[in-house]
């Protein structure tokens, strides 16, 4: 199998470009750190080991991460186009066939699925930070934070409007383009979510209780972990990282072919986990010094925080900045969930990049109406609801449950494979400019351990 480096290829100015290396990483970082960072990661670390189930994420990471996420961006700078037509020049290139380029078409798929529903999620964390603002939560009890929350998803018309909002601001910063779209958001965005995670974690340690949260995250409990937890450190280091979603085919097109792409994953891959772990010491001591459950899911977020708040010293104030460093972690990803759609559609119509984005933005909009209605509305409408492995699961529950589970893993291991048994070794080697040795753990692991890593991932979601 042979390569041609054709001059549609190159960095010849036809195709904008990051200015920086930074730009990218930021960017790519922005997308990997999501809400599921604020809540699952840590909570799931101090449940599965802390610092024992850590090492094991940091070396799942390196196994199936970090290869795919460089496989997805070498992907998108070959190709230089949207993901689809990306996977297709890049199988062309290698005597491959086109049909590959399914992998691209699922994860876009994907993408575009998870942004309606996520839209609406990152909707919630909006409307928290008026809620936080106003003393909403000052003197708060259980159940009336309980029933704030109940009151949202109750509500079509109230979940419309926040809906509406963050899809908004999502299509606002795609339509602007690379520069002054992506990589301005990304460059004031994410300095901004660091900052105000520093913030929180720095209140944290006022509480009398960080040292607790410190320990709950990092003290080394082999005996915690089981079979179950490293699954789970598999599971998440796949997902962490927006894999399977081709966000990195996008931003990848976008990378200059200077920037070493093996360095700037495991970049990304480092800034992701790190933000994460320190969302974990920003939550948890606030959570023990309240005698409160971290438990997992939503309503740790939109339930348990907004009680230990409302009970808070300065609670108003710190409990509004930490629904805005959420809604910033949400706009990301949003951001990214959005881009590989937006350059599909611009590339393959006479459209203009604003057109674009507003044309996949508001079919995406539309399509998180569906999601709004099934927490009210449609809450009894169960259509799979005939197979026992699907009772009980609303049009939400579905959306997620496909995406997260079958879509994602199964583009993921389409896209390893490809790359490790179809794409020409020595177009890899060239590409990745990676010294022998690196490149050969590299190449070994995309060939073998990875596709073994993500079937893995794949049946113990179907199964659990």
């Amino acid at each position: 199998m042979t390569q041609s480096n054709s001059p549609s290829a190159s960095d010849s100015g036809v195709r904008g470009l990051w200015s920086s290396r930074l730009a990218f990483i930021l960017a790519a970082t922005g997308s990997a750190v999501g809400l599921g960072n604020v809540w699952k990661f840590p909570y799931v670390t101090g449940e599965n080991g802390g610092g024992a189930f850590v090492l094991v994420y940091l070396l799942c990471i390196a196994i199936i991460g970090v290869p795919i996420m460089m496989a997805e961006v070498f992907i998108g700078r070959n190709g230089r186009h949207n993901p689809i037509s990306s996977f297709r020049l890049v199988a062309e290139r290698n005597l491959a066939s086109p049909a590959w380029r399914i992998s691209a078409i699922v994860g876009m798929l994907a993408a575009f699925i998870i942004l309606s529903f996520y839209s609406v999620i990152g909707g919630w964390a909006a409307s928290y930070i008026g809620h936080a603002a106003m003393g909403d939560f000052a003197g708060a009890t259980g159940d009336s934070v309980g029933a704030l929350f109940s009151g949202l998803l109750a509500s079509p018309e109230k979940l419309l409007a926040w809906h509406t909002l963050f899809m908004v601001l999502v299509v606002l910063v795609v339509s602007q383009g690379l520069k002054g779209g992506l990589e301005r958001a990304v460059t004031i965005l994410m300095p901004a979510l660091f900052i105000l995670l520093l913030v929180v974690v720095g209140y944290a340690t006022t509480t009398g209780h960080f040292g607790e949260a410190v320990s709950f995250l990092f003290t080394p409990n082999f005996s915690a972990l089981t079979m179950k937890g490293v699954l789970v450190a598999l599971g998440h280091a796949f997902f962490t990282l927006s894999l399977g979603m081709v966000i990195m085919m996008a931003y990848g097109s976008y990378l200059s072919r200077d920037v070493h792409i093996g360095r700037t994953a495991v970049s990304v891959a480092l800034m992701d986990t790190v933000v994460a772990l320190m969302a974990g010491l920003a939550i948890f001591p606030i959570v023990f010094a309240n005698g409160l459950e971290a438990s997992e899911g939503p309503g740790l977020i939109f339930v348990t925080l907004p009680l230990a708040f409302g009970h808070m010293p300065m609670g108003d104030l710190f409990g509004t900045l930490f629904f805005v460093l959420l809604l910033f972690a949400a706009w990301t990803s949003g951001i990214s969930l959005l881009e590989p759609v937006v350059e599909w559609v611009e590339e393959r119509t006479s459209m203009s990049r604003t057109g674009s984005a507003i044309f996949a933005g508001g079919f995406c909009w539309a399509l998180g109406i569906v999601s709004i209605l099934s927490l009210n509305l449609w809450s009894d409408v169960t259509p799979l609801g005939m197979f026992s492995a699907f009772e009980g699961k609303t049009i939400f529950d579905l959306l997620d449950y496909f995406t997260a589970n079958i879509m994602l893993p199964l583009s993921g291991l389409l896209t390893a494979l490809f790359v490790g048994w179809f794409v020409a070794k020595e177009s890899l080697k060239a590409d990745l400019a990676m010294d022998g040795r690196a490149f050969t753990l590299w190449f070994n692991l995309i060939r073998y351990v990875t596709p073994v890593a993500v079937v893995i991932v794949f049946v113990y979601n179907l199964i659990g």
